[in-house]
């Protein structure tokens, strides 16, 4: 199974960005018309509704021309620029910098920030900066009655300008960079997805096998038996005693690898979901990379630990694999691993002999994508996607867990912790 990789393009839903702009759409007519009719205000009204109904008439050509979902980075970029403008169009007719409505042009950059390239987010703020600048200097006079007696300081009116510039840089800012946030975790949730199906698809395999083993026990059984059989009524021919005896070898090889590929040959294939108390998983995963890693590991546990045991889990399986697996990865010799266990909690604490969590990123320890800026544990540092991955599937089974650096080991430390009363109810 592969799960498809996460769009390196940046877009955002059609449907919804078409809501929004039949809200402004709206706003700005009933505004337009509240001013006009009812208040009884002088100003543009008929341009002012011609650049309404062009913005009514781009929402319906996504609505019934353009066929797709999702908007595309570039058609985004050209339909907010048409947001900006039309918006920019309004002001500049009924007072420019000085009408209230002036913060509404932050809008449209703000809402991409989050969803679209940083190109295109730079280009946004840099159009909206240079529109808030020009309505400044140049526009009609607020509606009348209000243009005969507004008029203000010129420290107050150039500060106008000056605090939508620095409001519209920093929200960017923000969105840009909580996007960016939420891209590389929604990535690095697709990776452990693709993870943990293949991790299922080769229990299930695993649980095939099994059963094959199970089923052609018999049958090869039956021909060894034959063959037997033959061995005697044909021991005086030597060339049909050679094919007997091949064939007899080749039963015994098809024994041994049925054999091997059960977990365990006298079960049936429901061996997945057998209960196993919480140190047998940790023998299971030690064993696993004793057979592959030259690295010695030590495991400590009290003998009067808990007992009981818990349905198998590869969730559980594979999180505990993870911080076992980066300390294997990381430590110089040595991997220690302790069990603690009593009526309440359960406890594993994971250390190493290695380097340790860099300083500058143990305080975003299980946040994926995360890089050092020490040059002495670059080259040996990952991602971070492994311990993201752990954290996230034992905490989803209701583990805490706690990284930092080892006081006696040097190295890291991980600490994984159950109350018993969830972890046997999983």
């Amino acid at each position: 199974m592969k799960f498809f990789e996460t769009s390196k393009y940046h877009s955002f839903k059609k449907s919804t960005y078409i809501s929004l702009r039949w809200i402004g759409i709206s706003g700005q007519f009933i505004s337009v018309s509240f001013v006009y009719f009812i208040l009884n205000f002088n100003f543009d009204y008929i341009t002012s509704n011609l650049v309404i109904f062009f913005g009514i008439v781009s929402n319906l050509y996504l609505i019934f021309i353009y066929k797709k979902t999702q908007l595309s980075d570039n058609l985004a970029f050209i339909f907010l620029v048409i947001d900006i403008f039309q918006l920019s169009t309004l002001l500049y007719l009924t007072g420019g910098i000085i009408n209230p409505f002036i913060v509404f042009l932050l809008i449209p950059s703000v809402f991409s920030s989050s969803n679209l390239s940083f190109k295109t987010n730079i280009l946004l703020v840099s159009l909206t900066i240079f529109i808030i600048v020009f309505l400044t200097f140049y526009s009609n006079d607020l509606p009348g009655p209000l243009s005969d007696h507004f008029h203000v300081s010129p420290y107050y009116y150039y500060s106008i300008p000056i605090s939508l510039i620095i409001a519209l840089v920093f929200l960017n800012y923000f969105a840009m960079t909580f996007g960016i946030q939420s891209r590389l975790r929604k990535e690095a949730l697709a990776k452990m997805e693709e993870v943990m199906a293949k991790e299922h698809e080769l229990l299930s395999l695993g649980g095939q096998a099994a059963a094959a083993a199970h089923s052609l026990g018999t049958p090869l059984s039956t021909i060894k038996l034959i063959v037997q059989e033959l061995t005697k009524q044909f021991k005086d021919n030597k060339e049909i005693g050679k094919d007997i005896e091949l064939l007899s070898s080749q039963v015994e090889r098809c024994n041994k690898i049925l054999e091997s590929l059960s977990l365990n040959p006298i079960e049936e294939d429901d061996f997945i979901d057998k209960d196993i108390s919480m140190r047998d998983y940790l023998n299971e995963i030690i064993l696993s990379f004793k057979e592959t890693s030259k690295k010695h590991f030590i495991f400590n546990f009290n003998h009067d630990s808990n007992p009981k045991k818990i349905t198998k889990s590869v969730e559980i399986i594979y999180g505990l694999r993870n911080f076992i697996g980066n300390s294997n990865k990381f430590s110089k010799n040595t991997v220690y691993i302790t069990l603690k266990s009593n009526s309440e909690f359960t406890e594993i604490t994971i250390e190493d002999d290695g380097p340790g969590y860099p300083n500058d990123i143990l305080p975003k320890i299980g946040e994926p994508y995360l890089k050092t800026f020490n040059s002495n544990h670059k080259s040996k540092s990952g991602l971070g996607l492994g311990i993201f991955i752990g954290k996230t599937l034992l905490e989803k089974n209701f583990a805490s867990i706690y990284c930092s650096n080892s006081q006696t080991r040097n190295g890291v430390e991980v600490l994984i912790k159950w109350k018993n009363k969830e972890l046997f109810n999983i």
